[in-house]
């Protein structure tokens, strides 16, 4: 926590509109720097959660969550721990935990699965908000059809390369609301994107779409991952404005 706590306060905010009601938030807000195929596969122009409510949002002042902007054509990047450098070669991506049977997939075995898209908005924290965005991978649905989660399981932890952690309801994994991706807008993800493979959960702030994800965890009950230890909020949708613990 040490290490933790001199990085929370060594960062210093790069938009002047920023609000940094802790040293977490603080912390996220890093640098907002520039930004970064489809494939004949289904592809998920958002998902209806709370259904009705998100499918009557059809202008872009509609479609952005309270207390966030529209960063445009910009793609801010943030990393809250050294970019890994993944050779693709050794890569290997792994469900495990509290389901029937662990699968894990290679880099060739995951691609070869059947594709999946989705095309829409993400919003991060930070509040920026970024539209029409088209991401390209496998849908988690298909990876968990591989490795049941068991009737007991609620939570995943998603594992990165470099360590990080973020915990997600089961429920915001399935159902077609999350993804593995590889591509985003039509290119390979780049490394300070997440590439070669992140964690996608559109409905949820970004930071729960872990980078350079290699482990998703099924668990019974659940645990708080890097930035939910540092304050954030366990679940992160950001129609309710769940930054901080204790938010709605």
């Amino acid at each position: 926590m040490e290490l933790l706590d001199r990085y929370l306060m060594s960062v210093k905010p790069t938009h002047a509109g920023a609000r940094f009601p802790n040293r977490a938030h603080h912390a996220l807000r890093l640098s907002c720097r520039t930004p970064e195929t489809l494939l004949p596969m289904p592809i998920t122009r958002g998902f209806t959660g709370r259904a009705d409510r998100r499918q009557a949002r059809t202008t872009r002042a509609d479609r952005l969550p309270p207390g966030q902007f529209d960063t445009g054509d910009d793609w801010p990047t943030l990393t809250a721990e050294a970019t890994p450098a993944v050779d693709r070669d050794s890569w290997s991506l792994r469900v495990d935990g509290l389901v029937a049977e662990p699968a894990s997939w290679t880099w060739s075995e995951l691609r070869a699965l059947p594709g999946s898209a989705y095309s829409g908005d993400i919003h991060c924290v930070t509040t920026w908000s970024k539209f029409d965005m088209t991401f390209t991978g496998v849908s988690v649905d298909s990876l968990l059809a591989a490795a049941p989660p068991l009737p007991q399981a609620g939570f995943v932890m998603a594992h990165s390369t470099s360590g990080y952690t973020t915990n997600i309801p089961l429920d915001d994994l399935t159902g077609g609301k999350a993804w593995v991706v590889w591509e985003a807008d039509g290119k390979p993800l780049t490394t300070e994107h997440g590439g070669p493979l992140r964690l996608l959960v559109p409905h949820l702030y970004f930071w729960k779409s872990a980078k350079w994800v290699s482990r998703l965890e099924v668990m019974e009950t659940d645990r708080p991952g890097f930035w939910e230890q540092a304050g954030y909020h366990d679940r992160g949708d950001p129609w309710l404005e769940q930054r901080y613990q204790g938010d709605a």
